[in-house]
């Protein structure tokens, strides 16, 4: 997987390549954990994003959770298969999709 990050201000970017899974999410983890600080936006874009494990969509919530406390948190650019997921878990109805 590949993570591309941009911040400015207090937004953070973070695209989302490949997938997301026991090997790859403990990489977005360490972001989830260290680096949303001072973020009031974080925008997560999963055009790129192929697969996502149950791993992976740990790591989602709790980036949700985390942002639920400063700020906000979208998801953008999510793929059907993808979007499947969230739909079969009802992650889909708890995280603001674009």
């Amino acid at each position: 997987m590949n993570i591309v990050k941009n911040r400015q201000g207090n937004e953070l970017h973070v695209a989302l390549e490949g997938r997301l899974d026991t090997v790859s999410a403990p990489e977005f983890e360490v972001i989830v954990k260290n680096e949303l600080g001072g973020v009031e936006l974080l925008v997560i874009d999963l055009v790129d994003l192929k697969y996502t494990s149950s791993a992976g969509l740990r790591t989602i919530l709790l980036a949700q959770k985390t942002m639920n406390k400063q700020g906000r948190m979208i998801l953008r650019n999510v793929g059907e298969e993808v979007m499947e997921v969230f739909e079969m878990t009802g992650l889909a109805d708890l995280l603001t999709i674009e």
